[in-house]
């Protein structure tokens, strides 16, 4: 397995979240608030207003909203079916998460699987506690705030590595993405109380998105 299947696995689960509006409200993300916490020059076109479901779900469309390349995006659907931590999904037939297998993943090996560490002061944009998906929860004052390394980034913390290189194209028109990437980010990094609020918050997102 690798850190970006995970990233197109939360990707699976926004994006059939989206053909089903369940989000309008949300107990977890506030959709009418600012959320972006990085410049709005590159934010994509409304992908949801694309007629034909199957153009979503298509290799180019994964790697174009996901920035993971359509070589990889083909290896990483193999592999996640493989282990069965994707499927194909009945109405549809398109590509689906098993949300069950991949929150137990994420809440008992992946931080042991993909760790990190704080590192070096940068600009960048608002991961783990500090994502507004858990603004104003665990974050003390006085605090530096984690954040995924980026220079269009608005916010200065401390750098922590992301699941994925191109982190911001694929979170910069998905807000839930972006919450789901944040809350594993809590789980991965954090005590015992914030991957406790984290893996509560991702749960009850994912069966928002379900």
């Amino acid at each position: 397995m690798k850190s970006q299947d995970i990233l197109l696995l939360l990707k699976l689960i926004s994006l059939h979240g989206d053909y089903k509006d369940p989000l309008k409200n949300s107990e977890v993300i506030d959709f009418h608030s600012e959320w972006r916490d990085w410049g709005h020059d590159e934010i994509s076109p409304d992908y949801g207003q694309i007629d034909y479901i199957e153009s979503r779900f298509a290799v180019r469309a994964l790697a174009n909203e996901t920035g993971i390349s359509k070589s990889q995006v083909s290896l990483s659907l193999k592999r996640c079916n493989d282990v069965g931590l994707a499927k194909q999904d009945r109405k549809t037939l398109m590509p689906k998460t098993n949300t069950k297998a991949l929150i137990e993943f994420i809440a008992y090996g992946i931080r042991y699987v993909f760790p990190t560490k704080p590192g070096e002061i940068t600009r960048g944009i608002k991961t783990s506690i500090a994502a507004p998906v858990l603004r104003g929860q665990l974050m003390t004052s006085g605090d530096l705030p984690p954040v995924w390394p980026d220079a269009r980034g608005n916010t200065k913390g401390v750098a922590i590595e992301p699941l994925h290189k191109n982190i911001r194209q694929a979170v910069k028109n998905d807000a839930a993405l972006y919450a789901m990437l944040a809350l594993t980010d809590a789980i991965r990094i954090g005590q015992p109380r914030e991957r406790n609020l984290a893996l509560d918050k991702l749960n009850l997102l994912v069966k928002e998105l379900q």
